[in-house]
């Protein structure tokens, strides 16, 4: 049985254009292929703790027996973020631009499922992504148009994303993005349009219904 990783991190709820165009592609990918099933989860309402001192006591503790409770639970949650990743075939992130970045929760993800041994490991010829063969989209949402143009060199959002997964060895990673929502209504409309047209071309199966 095949699995799909839905991740979004839009503090917006509903109204939220990353959310809901990423939704629409899960749900089509899982459409078009038996026995898929979506994990989804929604780091603004269900966030990955930041780390602190308790996590990293914890995992990088020589003792892992003598974990005190707040260590212990830190480690569980990692753990089971990083398990929900590896048992994902496609992992599709919803991540709208925050300050020319992504949301602080996306971030809080990254930094409980990067581990050395867990999703990568140092060798001699450098670091080694161990997550391989699992395909990434990313559903990018800003106000602004930062895909081309003057704004281009303020995206830290893209190459970001794009850095971290290809640091675990996601590096087949495909982008779909809904840009100038900031523009008025009538672009706003344009832009989400256009995202679910290539959604749509992407995953030709029919979304499920709500």
């Amino acid at each position: 049985m095949s699995n799909i990783l839905l991740l979004t991190s839009s503090p917006r709820g509903a109204a939220s254009h990353s959310s809901a165009v990423a939704r629409d592609l899960a749900e089509r990918l899982a459409a078009g292929t038996p026995g898929v099933t979506i994990t989804a989860r929604d780091l603004a309402a269900d966030p990955v703790p930041h780390i602190d001192g308790v996590f990293l006591a914890a995992v990088f503790s020589a003792h892992p027996e003598s974990l005190l409770d707040g260590q212990r639970e830190a480690l569980e949650r990692s753990e089971a973020a990083i398990a929900q990743l590896l048992a994902a075939d496609t992992i599709v992130i919803a991540a709208p631009m925050i300050n020319f970045s992504v949301p602080t929760t996306l971030r809080a993800w990254f930094d409980n499922i990067l581990r050395v041994g867990k999703t990568f490991r140092y060798t001699e010829a450098g670091a080694e992504g161990l997550v391989k063969g699992k395909k990434v989209y990313l559903v990018t949402a800003s106000g602004g148009v930062y895909s081309d143009g003057a704004m281009k060199v303020m995206d830290f959002q893209v190459p970001y994303l794009k850095a971290l997964l290809g640091f675990i060895g996601l590096t087949d990673v495909e982008v779909i993005s809904v840009e100038g929502v900031a523009f008025g209504p009538e672009h706003a409309e344009k832009a989400v349009a256009a995202a679910h047209a290539q959604v749509a071309a992407t995953a030709p199966g029919e979304a499920r219904a709500a």
